[in-house]
């Protein structure tokens, strides 16, 4: 969407002068990924806590494998709806707690807040290259609701378990693009062409693929698993 109530933004160009056709991001909101992060890292459950976001995340995994099986095109669109809630949950009531306390968040606000913004640009990008059904589209309806309050009183009950649910969530994240990876390796799924937006994105070659697009977005996930 060009404009918001009317209100158009600004023109933006690129480095070499041609007009910048994004308006979900901007140049400077680019970046390289690092392909080189630990794809490995497991955050060993010790606490009763880190017990109980391990296992409430796994036991929400039989179901997603369940109901997409195979299809990780449109299993990576749907569940980017769900990854982007999170960074804005937080970021919210982080925002809420230092307008309240009057005092600094140490740079937290923006690091989730750019956490959900980039789960959004997966979403961006994935869409270009499976198109969601009818009751997929319906189903994004009933989980974001559910996960967004569930979320949200989670995090006011505990940070810390709400941090370590997605840190988790992310393992799995990690898990399913990698079998995604695997699956276009074999041609199960076609390695069609990068789409543009996620060209410019993560400044890809142009010459880029879908297999290209899944190893950053691979590699952004094992980033918020750190994070959290």
């Amino acid at each position: 969407v060009a404009s918001y109530w009317g209100i158009n933004g600004e023109e933006v160009k690129k480095e070499d002068g041609t007009p910048w056709k994004w308006n979900c991001f901007r140049p400077w909101e680019t970046y390289q990924a690092d392909l080189t992060i630990d794809l490995k890292k497991h955050h060993v459950p010790t606490t009763f806590l880190d017990k109980l976001a391990y296992w409430t995340v796994k036991s929400l995994r039989f179901p997603t494998d369940v109901f997409f099986q195979r299809r990780y095109g449109c299993r990576a669109m749907m569940l980017e709806t769900v990854a982007a809630v999170p960074g804005m949950v937080g970021g919210m009531l982080l925002h809420c707690k230092s307008l309240r306390r009057f005092e600094h968040s140490g740079g937290w606000i923006k690091t989730l807040l750019d956490e959900a913004e980039n789960e959004r640009m997966h979403l961006m990008t994935f869409m270009e290259v499976s198109q969601p059904r009818w009751y997929e589209r319906a189903l994004v309806f009933t989980v974001q609701g559910v996960f967004f309050n569930a979320y949200f009183l989670a995090y006011l009950a505990s940070p810390k378990l709400a941090h370590r649910v997605v840190g988790y969530l992310e393992e799995e994240a990690i898990h399913s693009y990698t079998e995604f990876l695997k699956e276009l390796d074999k041609g199960t799924i076609e390695n069609v062409p990068a789409p543009a937006i996620a060209i410019d994105y993560w400044r890809l070659p142009a010459d880029s693929t879908l297999r290209d697009v899944v190893m950053v977005v691979r590699a952004d996930e094992a980033h918020h698993r750190d994070v959290n």
